[in-house]
């Protein structure tokens, strides 16, 4: 009989990740946590930078889940391996929120457990006038449609600790 903790391996990233980097992980990583930040590659030049980001999370999130598959949880509800992934919903809805729903569910697969994260906040340049089409937090109809996104895209596992739950 094993005795002593067993804690799972965690990566906390923003997917973007090289597929390099992620097979020096596999056998050693429990737990990914990527964040899909944006669907479409001119939200991704224009808030991050990266025109490629789209591209490149979708293939090392597929790689994360390959490795790994679905989340696991005990009876306690504590994660022991698989991807837990995150979306943070996003004003006027520059992020992709439905696009990336739809690829969860037909990539990943309906069991896909999905944080959908509210709480966006607008904060540096963002305030200070280079993006004012974000520079707001997000409404409750954007919180609705990402929940409805999540929904039609039939995926079930959302987040329990999520305010989402709390709101609807």
């Amino acid at each position: 009989m094993e005795s002593g903790l067993r804690l799972p391996l965690v990566y906390n990233t923003s997917a973007y990740d090289s597929l390099d980097s992620l097979a020096l992980m596999d056998g050693v990583v429990d737990i990914y946590m990527p964040d899909f930040k944006f669907w479409d590659p001119e939200s991704a030049r224009r808030y991050a930078k990266a025109t490629d980001y789209p591209e490149a999370a979708r293939r090392a999130i597929r790689e994360m889940h390959r490795q790994v598959g679905p989340l696991v949880i005990d009876e306690q509800g504590v994660a022991l391996r698989g991807v837990l992934l995150r979306h943070l919903i996003m004003p006027g809805g520059v992020a992709g929120t439905t696009e990336i729903m739809n690829w969860i569910s037909r990539e990943l697969g309906p069991a896909t457990y999905v944080n959908v994260m509210a709480q966006y906040h607008p904060a540096g340049s963002v305030t200070e006038g280079q993006f004012p089409e974000i520079n707001r937090c997000i409404s409750p109809r954007e919180l609705e449609q990402a929940v409805d996104a999540f929904r039609s895209a039939g995926l079930s596992r959302l987040d329990h600790e999520s305010p989402l739950v709390h709101l609807f």
